[in-house]
């Protein structure tokens, strides 16, 4: 499962370069438009593609998170524990989200 969550972790990283980079485009674009984007057709088009861009660029920075995570429990020897029953994470569970924190049955149970 570690070898999941390092090839799991280099393709999210490369994700967050591609946005990033995208995103510095995005900036380039920006710098060299008009600045009213109020009144600038394209500028609409480049604020909602920033608002975009950035959103995916933070959710790949939280599923990096959460791998990251997941590979310290695995140091630590935790991974693969429930952090609300303690019992074992089913490794069906765990192929599908390897970053998973809680077992299926704690996952769906609402929280008090």
């Amino acid at each position: 499962m570690r070898v999941i969550l390092l090839a799991e972790r280099e393709t999210v990283l490369n994700r967050v370069a591609s946005l990033d980079a995208t995103l510095a485009e995005l900036v380039r674009s920006r710098e060299s438009s008009n600045d009213d984007d109020e009144h600038d057709p394209e500028g609409v088009t480049l604020s909602s593609e920033w608002s975009r861009l950035s959103g995916l660029a933070d959710d790949a920075r939280a599923e990096l998170a959460q791998i990251d995570a997941a590979l310290g429990r695995w140091a630590a020897g935790h991974y693969g524990i429930c952090e609300r029953c303690g019992n074992p994470i089913p490794a069906e569970r765990l192929e599908v989200r390897p970053f998973a924190t809680r077992c299926v049955r704690c996952a769906s149970e609402r929280r008090p």
